[in-house]
């Protein structure tokens, strides 16, 4: 009994980070991570009912990108989001027929882009 306690609680606290996060503009089920925040001024965003493609960037002054790398790599699957690879500096999701990548553009500062979009 005391594990499944520990297991539901675990599984509430995990839940209850994603909820508080911040989500990205355009993109309302990717979020932020704390301490990022979004160029908007960078966001494109084009689509219909069958298909979609947007596009953000998000930055930091103190985070590196293995932490945010971390907490995509955390947080994504309580989503939805199935981890597929990962490469130097850039990440690969999927989930139904959308995929989402999510790549360091640059370290100093920061740069992150996020590209969401239908699969072909």
């Amino acid at each position: 009994m005391k594990k499944i306690c520990a297991v539901f609680i675990s599984m509430l606290l995990l839940s209850s980070n994603v909820a508080a996060d911040e989500f990205i503009s355009g993109m309302d089920d990717i979020p932020l991570p704390s301490g990022m925040r979004q160029i908007h001024s960078a966001d494109i965003s084009f689509g219909n009912d069958e298909i979609r493609f947007n596009e953000a960037y998000i930055t930091s002054e103190r985070l590196s990108f293995s932490s945010v790398a971390g907490f995509y790599k955390e947080t994504l699957p309580q989503l939805g989001w199935k981890f597929d690879n990962n490469k130097e500096n850039a990440l690969h999701f999927e989930r139904d027929m959308e995929v989402l990548d999510i790549v360091a553009e640059k370290m100093k500062p920061l740069l992150i882009r996020i590209t969401l979009k239908s699969k072909d």
